[in-house]
Formats: structure tokens, sequence, C-alpha cells
């Protein structure tokens, strides 16, 4: 069914995930990724390029060497500053160790942001990481809530 809000829901696989991640070939990895219109404009097409490369069977070598290529060449948009995903799914399963994480949303700010919104730091709600591979860092701000309204788990990180 087709939205007329702008928004684009996908259930991501373990390969969205950094090809030195040990948890990229996990076959049970589903994450559902709702991106409002800035993200499904300029954030979405990473991990469509990087699905599009899976699916043609080719090496995490070449993979990371393709991402850099399109960014170098700016084949890639350039990441909205309003950027944000919604990731409030309880049937989400990021890896072996975390499997149902947290609800949370996710903003995503250019380059390497970490320290300049003060994430990760003590009593700070708000964790940071930075993948090198895409030249992004995701701001992660947990939720009390699941989508369908039930307690998420206690939000300590």
């Amino acid at each position: 069914m087709k939205g007329s809000n702008g928004f684009v829901c996908i259930v991501e696989r373990s390969w969205a995930n950094t090809t030195d991640d040990p948890q990229f070939w996990n076959p049970k990895v589903r994450a559902p990724h709702c991106f409002n219109p800035p993200a499904a404009r300029t954030f979405l097409p990473f991990f469509l390029m990087k699905s599009k490369l899976v699916l043609a069977g080719k090496s995490k070598a070449e993979i990371a060497a393709a991402i850099a290529s399109a960014l170098d060449k700016k084949d890639l948009p350039p990441l909205a500053p309003e950027t944000m995903v919604y990731m409030m799914s309880k049937q989400q399963y990021l890896n072996d160790d975390g499997k149902s994480w947290h609800p949370h949303v996710m903003f995503y700010a250019s380059g390497d942001a970490e320290k300049s919104w003060g994430a990760n730091l003590p009593g700070s709600p708000v964790m940071a990481a930075y993948d090198p591979e895409q030249r992004v860092t995701t701001f992660f701000v947990l939720t009390s809530e699941w989508s369908d309204g039930t307690p998420g788990p206690p939000m300590s990180h």
C-alpha cells in the first residue's frame, strides 16, 4: 500500500551494519525502521545500495569500496539535517546479544559528530555511534514505550 506522508518503513537486515561488524551476515537480524521524509530521501539510499550489492553477491570488501566510491563521487545524496528514523517495534532482533533492544528514535548527522552533541557522556540520555563507512553519526534516544503502547525495558545505558 502506498502512503502519502513521505515516510518509508522497511525491515533492515544484518548487512546494514558496517562490513566489519561480526553480525554482518546474521540471518536472524531484522530491524524495522520508519524513515521520516528527509531520511527517506537522503539516508535510505545507503541501505538500498548496500542491499543491492549484497544481493548481487559482492564481498564485504567490495561493498565497503562501492559505498566509499559512491560517497566520494557524490552518487549518494548528502544527508539532510532533519534526518530521523523511528525504531519502535518490539519485533526487532538487532543482534544475538541485544535481540529486542529498546524502542528508540535515531537522528543522524554527517561526519563524526558524537562530541558536538554531548552524546555518551555520564548522565546523558543520548547515545551515539559513528559509522566510518557511511560517514554518519547516529544518535539514539530511548523511549519508554514500544509502538503498541506496551512498556519498553528500563531506560539505562
